[in-house]
């Protein structure tokens, strides 16, 4: 099967996995952008926004060497080696498996906040449990260090359990330490919470955190930009990060190192004008010394509690 009847049979014919959908042929390509995209691809964005996902689809399939202003050489480069029919049909196969579903800029559950993104804004979420939390508001991203200590879980705990009793969405990334104590606690305080992916929400990862992101898909959401089957990678993972930026009012970091992780969260934020929060810790503390540098050098507001925090 070429290239091209691959991309045509799959955006005329609404895959067996989407069925339960009832989506637009714009829906349905931006299904497969996910599976043969990458993540931040402004080109691919480019494209997608001024003819549409489907059209970008068979620009591809062409021989001109730009379309829309875009230089599709290299694009068409990165792209086509994944447009493998297999491929394609086994990421929806596994969609339909867990039950995720498919939220595009024209369901009512796609985050506003993405807009800010432009052309760098996810094709399509995959998503896992309640959808509307997408888009609940207030929310505010709550991130940190993966090597947390017991002063970071403390607070991270008081001040999430707080923020829940305002009402307030709890989004985070999953990850060890102060993500995965963020959605822990607000499930505990019975609130809502948002967990962002890197990968496919088929898979979840850390496999350490399997029961977690299982308690999240049946009590919140579990989301991403990756078509299930899809394995996290070092890209992904600074990809996923303006996910939760956008996907939030404000960002909280409890705690940090120097070179976290979690500061890339607060550079997406900063960049889309998000307020960000820090929470200070000893100064003898390493896992601080990234929240320290974001107020010394970012103008991060202090956050000492549940109130600071709610006023971001």
């Amino acid at each position: 099967m070429t290239i091209t009847s691959t991309i045509t049979r799959h955006l005329t014919t609404p895959p067996a996995s989407l069925m339960g959908q009832d989506l637009s042929p714009d829906a349905i390509a931006r299904a497969v952008w996910t599976i043969v995209g990458e993540p931040g691809d402004t080109q691919a964005g480019e494209l997608i926004a001024t003819v549409g996902a489907a059209d970008a689809l068979t620009l591809l399939c062409q021989s001109e060497d730009t379309a829309a202003g875009v230089d599709l050489t290299g694009l068409r480069a990165r792209v086509l080696p994944r447009v493998v029919d297999s491929a394609i049909a086994a990421a929806l196969s596994a969609a339909a498996r867990v039950g995720a579903v498919l939220i595009t800029p024209e369901h009512p559950h796609w985050p506003v906040g993405f807009a800010d993104l432009g052309v760098s804004a996810p094709h399509a979420l995959w998503a896992r449990g309640n959808t509307a939390l997408l888009v609940a508001q207030p929310s505010i991203a709550v991130v940190g260090a993966r090597a947390a200590t017991g002063y970071g879980e403390h607070v991270c705990m008081d001040i999430v359990g707080g923020l829940v009793g305002r009402g307030h969405t709890i989004v985070s990334g999953a990850a060890y330490g102060i993500d995965g104590m963020a959605h822990r606690a607000a499930l505990a305080s019975d609130g809502q919470t948002v967990a962002y992916l890197a990968g496919g929400v088929d898979r979840f990862y850390p496999t350490g955190h399997d029961a977690l992101l299982i308690r999240i898909a049946a009590n919140g959401v579990v989301a991403s930009e990756m078509a299930c089957g899809s394995a996290p990678t070092k890209w992904r993972f600074l990809m996923r990060n303006r996910l939760i930026a956008a996907g939030s009012t404000a960002t909280l970091v409890v705690e940090a190192g120097w070179r976290s992780g979690s500061l890339n969260v607060a550079g997406h934020a900063a960049a889309l004008g998000r307020p960000i929060g820090a929470v200070p810790g000893p100064v003898t503390s390493p896992t601080s010394a990234g929240c320290h540098r974001l107020i010394k050098e970012f103008g991060a507001r202090i956050i000492t509690d549940a109130t600071d925090a709610a006023a971001l």
